[in-house]
């Protein structure tokens, strides 16, 4: 068994150990087993730590069957290594983590919801609430109380317990192991059972920031950062309110306002254009028919269009097929392309085999009826080849 030294220091950010024996992996990786580790493998949540042992760049941490095993590319040829953490990456899990032990008892105390999951991405963390909490001073209390924790500096401690003593501990959770309890204490707070890496102190959280909570289910799930993370993110926010602020020559705390009143301007101005388009959609269509191309004693309309919506494109091919004798082969050239094949009654192409092929050439799908049809998932700017393509088709028969 590996001894694990993050769990006596979790600042241990160096190390000397040997090479117990090392495993073959996939891509030409070596995993080294070795007698002590202070590297921490993924579990319980917690991404795994990076590094370099004997100069080998560490690409990965597991466990397996109770071992640590480090992955490498490149295993070095002495048996006794030198281990080193990347300690920026350690560090900021342990605010993260530590932060999340705190928030999640904070939850607990102010709103009796308790923590279901959680989970420490490379940006943002999460945890899974086992209640719908989205009240905005609700969700105020708890941030403002997480970081009044994390203000008085309290101390954070390792131990393990035996078993018969966790019903006397008042844990948040209970464990999920029967020996070796390894329980985490924020001083007169928060006790809960974990194997992850933690600040010594509250105060080296930093700071808690609740990001977005969004219900799911019966369950909130909160978004949030600590620490450096949190640093960073009122950063670039303050950064990108200043900015708008100067484009809207109003105060930070009036951009908001100023966003809503764009977003109402022009959601008005889109209805209101929407609203011409509509009125001038059958001069649009007398003026494509004039321009059809003839086939047979029929006329075909190709047309693509610039980021036009799908259910504009139907009500113009409806308009312009409710004349006899055409055919309407219309698209729209957005970040996907998008095709509306239709047809008059009096026509007797197959207007749903014509645009499955079409979109099968180009990679996308599509159907409907022998009248009329729709389709695409092939990129924009291939909307006029797949035009072209369709009324070759059609026209060659």
């Amino acid at each position: 068994m590996t001894k694990r030294l993050y769990y006596q220091d979790s600042y241990c950010r160096e190390f000397d150990a040997s090479v117990v024996r090392s495993v073959e992996g996939s891509a030409g990786t070596t995993g080294l087993i070795l007698d002590c580790t202070s590297f921490y493998p993924t579990s319980g949540g917690q991404p795994h730590d990076l590094g370099t042992l004997g100069g080998a760049v560490v690409l990965d941490v597991t466990e397996h069957d109770g071992e640590v095993v480090h992955w490498v590319a490149r295993a070095p040829a002495a048996q006794a290594v030198h281990g080193q953490i990347d300690w920026q990456r350690r560090f900021d899990y342990m605010q993260q983590h530590t932060g999340q032990h705190i928030l999640s008892q904070a939850f607990l105390e102010l709103l009796n919801a308790r923590t279901v999951s959680f989970h420490l991405g490379q940006e943002a963390c999460t945890i899974d609430l086992d209640r719908v909490i989205l009240d905005p001073a609700a969700l105020e209390r708890v941030e403002d109380r997480a970081n009044q924790i994390i203000f008085e500096d309290r101390a954070v401690t390792a131990r393990i317990v035996d078993p018969e003593d966790v019903p006397t501990l008042g844990l948040r959770k209970a464990p999920t192991v029967s020996s070796n309890i390894r329980i985490i204490e924020v001083e007169g707070f928060d006790r809960s059972p974990c194997g992850g890496t933690h600040c010594a102190r509250s105060g080296e959280v930093g700071t808690i920031a609740l990001r977005k909570v969004e219900r799911r289910g019966e369950e909130t799930r909160v978004e949030f950062v600590c620490g450096w993370r949190a640093l960073h993110d009122h950063r670039w926010k303050t950064s990108t309110i200043n900015e708008l602020g100067l484009g809207f020559s109003v105060k930070d705390r009036e951009v908001g306002a100023a966003v809503q009143r764009l977003i109402t301007d022009a959601t008005e101005n889109r209805r209101d254009l929407q609203q011409l388009r509509s009125e001038m959609l059958p001069a649009e269509a007398q003026r494509l028919l004039a321009s059809a191309r003839p086939w047979r004693e029929m006329r075909v309309v190709v047309q693509s269009f610039a980021e036009r919506e799908v259910q504009e494109l139907r009500r113009l091919a409806t308009l312009l097929t409710s004349a006899s004798g055409v055919i309407a082969l219309l698209g729209t050239n957005g970040q996907q392309g998008r095709l509306v094949f239709v047809r008059s009654r009096d026509v007797a192409a197959d207007m749903a085999a014509l645009l499955s092929k079409t979109c099968q050439s180009l990679g996308g799908k599509g159907g409907g009826q022998s009248d009329q049809a729709q389709g695409g998932g092939f990129p924009g700017e291939r909307v006029a080849e797949a035009l072209e393509l369709a009324y070759r088709t059609l026209t060659e028969q």
